[in-house]
């Protein structure tokens, strides 16, 4: 005998259920196996050209694992020692920068800055919170982020487990769709082809969008001249996929430490502005519209709700399963939303009835 609504209401949300109490629980230890899947997840599409291309699935998985081998490396010794110093020197730098700032909001708005002013206390308060915390907030939020991700998580369990899950990714989806329920299993397809159009164009797109920003406002950054241009592009590049956040919060930093960099001498600080111009309009024109789309379906506020509410609730994890579970949810949404246009609860009673008096009418 078939279950009934209710019954399968409550047996998938004992499953839910019984998801979140495991990721509250166990977040740390499954930390690897997220990340692992998340990564074998972006690749597969890589796996599949090369399969395409003639190459068998495990020879295109181990070219895959090579060329990312020698993009950690090169990271490794290139990128991350200076982004590393930058942060550290930007931390120790930032009592003079607010100093220099509090000097010229004097020399400028002396009316503003008079002795006893709030904004001058408030600058005070802030500059001396950094000059004696600074080194602390470095050392704490290295300290929180090794004990998070452990070195040899990182260096040995994701790579071992991106591999074998990218090795077998077909086949597992192939196992989990047999085990679909047989009366939704049509449905349930659709809204997972709904569930991957939506992180494909989000994750792989936005994060290509990311990652091609940030390499092109670091460089540029770098090129110019500017101090720290390399932590200011990772940045913007990080937050990039936050419509418009990207922008605003690594243009603010950029223009406002050009602006003590390079005063009086404006073409440069004009320069940076433009940097930041021509990123906004390549990301705006060309970036999303070809590699994200416009029908991804995730609004930023949404997003950030997302992010905000997994981030507190699970930590780290959460943070890494918040965009997935939101645009699933989101996918469900508008799913329900069809449902319920479709429903009598919706159209109502006259319309039920019109459909039921049809066929008993003149046929011409």
């Amino acid at each position: 005998m078939a279950l009934s609504v209710k019954e399968q209401t409550t047996y998938w949300g004992i499953v839910i259920a019984i998801f979140l109490v495991t990721l509250w629980y166990l977040g740390n230890v499954i930390l690897p196996f997220v990340l692992g899947g998340a990564i074998a997840y972006c690749l597969d599409p890589v796996a599949d050209r090369l399969e395409r291309l003639g190459l068998s699935r495990t020879m295109s998985v181990v070219l895959i694992t090579l060329v990312a081998l020698l993009i950690f490396v090169l990271m490794i010794l290139l990128i991350i020692p200076t982004l590393i110093s930058q942060t550290g020197q930007l931390i120790n730098t930032a009592p003079e920068l607010f100093r220099q700032l509090q000097a010229w909001l004097t020399e400028k708005f002396p009316d503003v800055m008079d002795e006893g002013s709030p904004i001058r206390r408030q600058l005070i308060a802030i500059g001396d919170m950094i000059s004696s915390r600074g080194g602390e907030l470095l050392n704490g939020v290295l300290t929180s982020a090794l004990s998070l991700i452990n070195v040899l998580v990182l260096v040995i369990v994701v790579p071992v487990v991106t591999f074998y899950l990218l090795l077998d990714w077909d086949r597992m989806v192939a196992q989990i769709d047999a085990l679909l329920p047989r009366d939704h299993a049509p449905t349930l397809r659709h809204l997972a082809s709904e569930i991957d159009r939506t992180l494909a164009s989000f994750i792989r797109g936005q994060g290509l969008v990311c990652l091609i920003l940030g390499t092109y406002y670091a460089v540029a950054l770098m090129l110019v001249g500017l101090n720290f241009g390399l932590v200011i592009g990772a940045v913007a590049g990080l937050v990039t996929f936050i419509p418009y956040v990207g922008a605003l919060v690594g243009g603010s930093l950029a223009i406002g430490l050009a602006l003590f960099q390079f005063w009086g001498d404006w073409p440069w600080i004009v320069l940076v502005y433009a940097i930041f111009q021509a990123g906004q309009f390549v990301e705006g024109n060309i970036l999303t519209p070809k590699l994200v789309g416009s029908s991804v379906g995730l609004h930023p506020v949404w997003l950030l709700f997302a992010l905000s509410l997994f981030g507190a609730l699970f930590g780290f994890v959460g943070l890494l399963v918040a965009v997935p579970v939101a645009a699933m949810i989101g996918v469900l949404a508008r799913f329900g939303i069809g449902q319920y246009r479709a429903s009598l609860l919706y159209k109502g009673r006259e319309v039920a009835e019109d459909t039921i008096e049809a066929p008993h009418g003149d046929p011409d």
